[in-house]
C-alpha cells in the first residue's frame, strides 16, 4: 500500500509539472511566388526580434475609448532573417526543380530549429493565385509556428 501511495504522488505530481511548463512560440514564413519567369521573389522569412503587441493595439468599447498613439512604422521590425528561395514558375509554367529546391531549403530551416530547441507546432498555408487574363500576380505563403520550453 505505501509504495502505491508513493507511486501515484510522483504520478500527480509529474502530471502538474507538466501543466506548469510555459512555452514560447516562434514563427517563420515561407513566400514563394506564382509570377513566371522569375519576375516574383521568393523567401524565407524569420523575425530575430520580439514585438508587443498591446503597443499597436485599441481597445473600443462603449465606456472606454482607449486610443492607440503608436504609429505603424513603429511596428516594423529591423532585425530578420531573409533567406532567398526560388519561384514556383519558369517561362514554361511550373518549375518542379524549383519547387524541389525549396522543400530543401525548408527542410534545412526546420532541422536547424529543431537543433535550436524549437518543435514543429504547427502548419498553415494559403494562396493568392492569378486572378485571370492581366493580373499575373499570385503568391504561396506558409506559416511554420515553433514552440519551445521557456527557459
Amino acid at each position: 500500500m505505501h509504495k502505491n501511495l508513493i507511486f501515484v504522488f510522483f504520478l500527480i505530481a509529474s502530471f502538474m509539472d507538466l501543466k506548469a511548463q510555459a512555452y514560447e512560440y516562434t514563427i517563420v514564413t515561407s513566400i514563394e511566388s506564382v509570377v513566371p519567369m522569375g519576375i516574383g521573389r521568393s523567401r524565407i522569412i524569420s523575425s530575430e526580434e520580439e514585438i508587443n503587441y498591446e503597443n499597436f493595439t485599441t481597445s473600443r468599447t462603449e465606456d472606454n475609448k482607449k486610443q492607440n498613439k503608436s504609429k505603424r512604422s513603429d511596428a516594423k521590425v529591423s532585425n530578420f532573417d531573409e533567406t532567398k528561395i526560388l519561384n514556383f514558375y519558369s517561362a514554361t509554367g511550373i518549375n518542379f526543380q524549383n519547387v524541389a529546391s525549396n522543400d530543401a531549403f525548408l527542410s534545412s530551416k526546420v532541422n536547424k530549429m529543431i537543433e535550436e530547441g524549437w518543435e514543429l507546432a504547427f502548419v498553415t498555408s494559403g494562396v493568392e493565385s492569378d486572378a485571370g487574363k492581366g493580373d499575373g500576380t499570385g503568391i504561396f505563403i506558409t506559416r511554420f509556428i515553433f514552440k519551445r520550453l521557456k527557459s
